[in-house]
């Protein structure tokens, strides 16, 4: 059986093609304004690498913040049951995740490898992929160095702000102050890694612990939730694809 999962979040869109319990091929673009397009894009591009026609699949699970508009997914799935699913499949091994995406982050605590409990942050974007954006942006930073820049910090800037608005003015000030950009972006992180764990703890995540979503790309980011959190976390290559291979995997058991 061959089955796509399609992973359409505010930032990226993701889509994987499984064939009886194996990866066949996976694929990442820029959701832009038109999640429907994307989410109709992405899968084509995933269907070109594997040399599959869309008529070999025969179930496809949407899921992310578009998913509703994929109305040629035969079902949708809530994020939630997507990365669990995806990140028992990378590592079966883990207990609990951690999801840090676009525009939401989320702690997730498993039980023999289904969803026991959950906390999720989609109010605010403190602790999100577009907090970073924002803060980047502010620092003249291309937001894939972010990471590496962080490690050459001799300390973490304090930021006290958890607002959006409010902490980018506190990194103006920063930098009107002198302050190393590293510092200042290892307070961004550090920021973040107080937020999500403070999170994480309410629903009593255990380890070992699995980091999903784009924003797992940044080790400056790992590294802030590590010391936070008091473990290692596990990061898979395949950390922003998780939710997508677990739409796919789900779709061939619905």
């Amino acid at each position: 059986m061959i089955t796509a999962g399609i992973d359409v979040g505010s930032i990226s869109a993701k889509a994987a093609i499984v064939r009886d319990g194996e990866v066949l091929t996976t694929c990442v673009m820029m959701t832009g304004y038109n999640a429907r397009h994307a989410g109709r894009e992405v899968f084509e591009r995933a269907l070109t690498q594997s040399g599959l026609t869309a008529a070999d699949v025969e179930k496809i699970v949407a899921t992310g913040y578009g998913r509703n508009s994929l109305d040629f997914a035969g079902r949708v799935v809530t994020e939630i049951t997507c990365h669990a699913a995806g990140a028992c499949f990378l590592d079966p091994q883990i207990r609990s995740i951690i999801d840090i995406g676009g525009q939401d982050s989320k702690a997730i605590v498993l039980d023999n490898g289904k969803v026991k409990d959950f906390a999720m942050n989609d109010k605010c974007a403190a602790g999100t992929g577009r907090f970073l954006e924002v803060m980047a942006r502010a620092l003249q930073v291309d937001l894939d160095a972010f990471g590496e820049l962080s490690l050459a910090a001799d300390k973490a800037a304090p930021i006290s702000s958890l607002c959006t608005v409010f902490a980018e003015s506190e990194i103006i000030s920063l930098i009107a102050k002198g302050e190393r950009r590293a510092n200042i972006i290892a307070g961004i992180h550090a920021s973040i890694g107080a937020r999500v764990v403070a999170m994480a703890r309410r629903i009593g995540v255990r380890a070992p612990v699995m980091m999903t979503g784009g924003v797992a790309k940044n080790i400056g980011v790992v590294k802030a939730l590590e010391e936070k959190l008091g473990t290692e976390l596990r990061v898979s290559q395949q950390a922003q694809l998780t939710g997508a291979i677990g739409a796919a995997l789900i779709a061939a058991t619905a």
